[in-house]
């Protein structure tokens, strides 16, 4: 991590990320930003809030609904010089930009031996926990872990978030930010009934001004435990840890932070430490990102595991409306998992 000494104040994520824009867009002239209603409206969740009316609308502007087009346009200017961060509204719409992403971002540094980069970084809500129903809860982040010469970004705090984001916009081959929406005002502890926390008081709320980066590839250990080890991101973070606190086990918590480039080196550490391994994360299961994170504990960890590999994940259904709290992977499936590898 390298960070500048400045002084710090409470913001929650969205305040982060805006302030990462900020900073950077001061910092570096081809720094822009685009996408669907980023510019006077401060997008749907407010992220852009003021930037347009700040560095203009040359430098932040509103695109017309078509997310292929956001990102062949980013591609382009990326490979022109510029560093673009465009804004897909939500994740669930970034399907139509695959082959832009995939065909052209991608491979743009490979197919012309680096003579061209692509570096974009797309931001993009994503996850569930607000009722927004299958299409607009989504979690595709495993489709991008998949893509060679793309990174896949995922903060869990403002802190995070804010110096994750810099150092994404810095670097110079395609990233894919996703900002987990549910927790955009303030931690949650995955129980639907109760009011979500806000970050006032949270250590990782306390953001500095100005510039800071978090490398990509750095994983965050949470909280230090020896009887199991549990690997998360995004908003699995929080309900991971507040269940955790509520059952008093001694677990070892690992904020991935970044899915690729993965931090292996700190998955083998804790497994080999703990002997047992939970993967907890909200995309549906099947090919979900928690399967490759299971091959390569098994790969690198055999013989030190005493027990399975646990994961617990969304289902392999679209995202339901009605029965959202029945798919969240929350306390109650977590505790069940929990109790069961400590079993064995």
């Amino acid at each position: 991590m390298n960070d500048v000494a400045t002084q710090a104040r409470q913001m929650n994520m969205v305040q982060a990320i805006n302030s990462a824009m900020d900073v950077m867009m001061a910092r570096d002239p081809d720094v822009v930003v685009l996408g669907e209603d980023v510019g006077y409206f401060g997008g749907v969740f407010r992220a852009t809030a003021g930037l347009q009316h700040k560095y203009g609308k040359t430098r932040v502007f509103d695109t017309p609904i078509t997310e292929c087009g956001i990102i062949g346009v980013a591609v382009g200017m990326g490979a022109y010089g510029l560093r673009p961060v465009p804004e897909i509204q939500f994740a669930d719409y970034i399907y139509p930009a695959l082959d832009q992403l995939v065909s052209e971002a991608a491979r743009l540094r490979y197919r012309s031996a680096g003579e061209f980069t692509a570096p974009i970084t797309v931001r993009s809500p994503f996850g569930g926990g607000i009722f927004g129903g299958q299409t607009h809860s989504q979690s595709p982040e495993g489709i991008f872990t998949h893509v060679s010469g793309i990174k896949t970004v995922i903060p869990s705090t403002p802190y995070d978030a804010k110096g994750l984001l810099i150092a994404a916009i810095e670097d110079n081959d395609p990233v894919i930010f996703f900002e987990p929406k549910r927790i955009y005002n303030g931690p949650f502890d995955g129980h639907y009934d109760r009011p979500a926390k806000n970050w006032a008081g949270n250590a990782d709320a306390q953001v500095p001004e100005g510039y800071y980066r978090i490398d990509l590839g750095k994983a965050r250990t949470v909280r230090e435990g020896d009887a199991l080890t549990i690997l998360c991101y995004g908003t699995m973070v929080h309900v991971v840890s507040s269940t955790v606190a509520d059952m008093g086990v001694d677990a070892d918590i690992i904020d991935l932070r970044t899915l690729v480039p993965l931090d292996i080196e700190a998955v083998e550490a804790s497994v080999k430490k703990t002997g047992r391994c939970m993967i907890v994360h909200e995309a549906t299961r099947t090919s979900g990102f928690g399967a490759e994170l299971s091959a390569l504990v098994q790969e690198r960890c055999f013989y030190a595991l005493e027990a399975p590999i646990e994961r617990v994940t969304g289902f392999d259904t679209p995202y339901p409306h009605s029965l959202e709290w029945a798919y969240f992977p929350g306390p109650v499936r977590i505790s069940e998992a929990i109790k069961k590898i400590l079993k064995d």
